[in-house]
């Protein structure tokens, strides 16, 4: 029997606008975190260790209500606030985003894209959900606003994804460092020699496959947390001995070389594989049919 999932609570409900339309929607977040989290632990105890909020001064614990926030103008010099005047600056919370422009979806660099929310259909709201979708689609735009989610307004752009709408939460411009603000990146761009560019592009065209991120692993992760249950389970675990990484190759066009060499030989295993597998359903498929035709031949009477 199935695993039942836990019916999604919507993050944020409340609706698109545009000109004079209105489509209700409900935000359900579209990204979750794997990071294995430990707590500290006293060796001696086993008990958890706590953070306690303790004055630099008097290294006496300190209660929530003796607390005020600082900002910092100089060294050792704050500006103070107490909660109150904090939550009277937070932006009111809104129920719609209020769309400004639509942009070509292309022009959007992911660098200000931040956190990603599916947008379902609110309360009636089906019919304008499904036509803002396929015009969007159709005129392979997004939509750009701003929201207020969680006290906290963000720049945000709704665009078609996967067949339905998704919200992502961006950064603003002065939040995205400029490539001039970096020494280190060249200023300007120097022709490669062609011989060498053959074989990058080579290189390239070798490794050149479809987008599926579900080939992709986080294997650091997975491999923890096989060692957590190993460890719960009171399994001995012996640690691997370092690999010894290869020689550098120092030349360029060499490097280039064996790269290629060695993309060829994995694309030449995977082609065997997948034709290895291909026989083998074939051949299933083939016995499967034959069984079938001779269950289906009219047996004959005494």
């Amino acid at each position: 029997m199935g695993k039942s999932r836990a019916m999604a609570r919507p993050i944020w409900t409340g609706s698109i606008s545009f000109g004079l339309v209105n489509v209700p929607v409900r935000a359900y977040t579209a990204v979750r975190d794997h990071d294995v989290h430990f707590h500290q632990i006293d060796k001696g105890s086993g008990a958890r260790v706590r953070n306690r909020k303790v004055s630099e001064k008097t290294g006496h614990e300190l209660d929530a209500d003796d607390i005020e926030m600082g900002f910092e103008v100089r060294k050792g010099r704050y500006v103070t606030f107490d909660k109150k005047e904090l939550d009277e600056l937070k932006p009111e919370s809104t129920k719609a985003v209020e769309v400004t422009d639509f942009v070509e979806l292309a022009a959007i660099d992911p660098i200000y894209y931040e956190r990603t929310y599916w947008l379902a259909p609110g309360d009636g709201g089906e019919k304008a959900y499904q036509l803002l979708l396929s015009a969007m689609e159709d005129r392979e735009r997004a939509a750009i606003g701003t929201v207020v989610m969680r006290n906290k307004q963000y720049l945000s752009a709704i665009r078609p994804l996967d067949g339905v709408l998704a919200m992502s939460t961006m950064r603003f411009a002065d939040e995205v460092v400029p490539r001039k603000d970096v020494d280190e990146l060249p200023s300007r761009r120097s022709k490669p020699e062609a011989k060498a560019l053959r074989m990058a592009t080579q290189l390239v065209d070798s490794l050149a496959g479809e987008w599926d991120p579900r080939q992709y692993h986080d294997t650091y992760t997975e491999e923890l947390r096989q060692r957590i249950k190993d460890k719960e389970a009171g399994k001995e675990l012996s640690v691997a001995a370092e690999k010894e990484s290869p020689a550098k190759v120092v030349d360029l066009m060499e490097a280039l070389a064996a790269s290629v060499e060695s993309a060829k030989g994995r694309r030449r295993s995977t082609r065997r594989s997948a034709s290895r597998t291909s026989s083998r359903s074939k051949r299933r498929t083939a016995t499967t049919a034959k069984k079938k035709a001779r269950s289906a031949r009219p047996r004959k009477t005494a």
